[in-house]
């Protein structure tokens, strides 16, 4: 039996980007904390398999498809949560992009592209979404910060810019929205391979850096990030908000490792 302040049931939960890697672990996580999980993503295939896979642990869900570049199909999908399941009561944005290129060659588009996705997404639906649970007085969001908020990686400028303003859009509406007991805080992942960045990972410079650089010699596993999540949205963090917790095998904490 756990502990009955991180127990999730009779709460409902959307998480935006649910359909890969780090959304769709936490998906998944929340769901076996006990929670109703709405996953939803641009793709509806995608969307329907991970939904299916929820209801498959006993939860409710809701196959629906969104885009964080576009704020009418965050509100049907509010819409229809709300209808569903009367009240939404966190909030997972989970939707990133990134691309590796020199700072000279990023031209106008791909920064806008990652900087419209990263950051405004995460601004457009913690604004829908945070608007009911004001008026409900209620509300955990969870944003999918970086290492890149704090430090810098070569040559994805456009990325760490995008994650250090989460850092910064976490802290504000956190500031914002406490007196309406909505908690706002951000996960920030060390180094874990997903699809997104495999390949600059695995057998390369890069992570053979990134080793080096974390004490516990090793990349993430994603079900690590399981625990931070359920943490943030339960009644344990109930005092906590405006923070980044970093999830990063000591990879921020580290200066010489031998």
């Amino acid at each position: 039996m756990g502990h009955p302040a991180l127990d999730l049931n009779s709460r409902t939960a959307v998480v935006v980007g649910a359909t890969s890697g780090i959304g769709l672990t936490l998906a998944k996580g929340l769901a076996q904390a006990g929670a109703n999980v709405v996953p939803t993503g641009r793709r509806r295939d995608l969307v329907e398999a991970v939904a299916c896979e929820i209801r498959k642990m006993g939860r409710g869900s809701l196959a629906m498809a969104a885009d964080v570049c576009d704020r009418s199909s965050l509100e049907a999908l509010a819409q229809a949560a709300l209808k569903e399941f009367g009240q939404i009561h966190i909030l997972v944005n989970s939707a990133g992009i990134t691309e590796r290129r020199p700072i000279l060659e990023v031209s106008d588009a791909e920064w806008n592209r990652i900087i419209d996705v990263n950051l405004s997404g995460t601004f457009r639906a913690c604004q829908v979404f945070g608007r009911h649970m004001v008026e409900r007085r209620f509300g955990r969001i969870i944003n999918v910060a970086s290492l890149s908020s704090f430090v810098a990686f070569s040559e994805v400028a456009a990325y760490a810019a995008s994650k250090a303003a989460v850092a910064s859009l976490t802290r504000s509406l956190a500031v914002e929205w406490a007196r309406y007991d909505i908690s706002v805080n951000a996960i920030a992942p060390g180094v874990f391979p997903t699809d997104l960045n495999a390949a600059l990972l695995n057998g390369t410079p890069r992570g053979q850096e990134a080793l080096l650089r974390t004490p516990m010699g090793r990349f993430g596993k994603l079900e690590e990030l399981v625990g931070a999540a359920v943490f943030l949205a339960s009644d344990a963090a109930s005092f906590m908000t405006g923070q980044i917790l970093t999830v990063d095998g000591g990879f921020l904490a580290s200066g010489m490792n031998q």
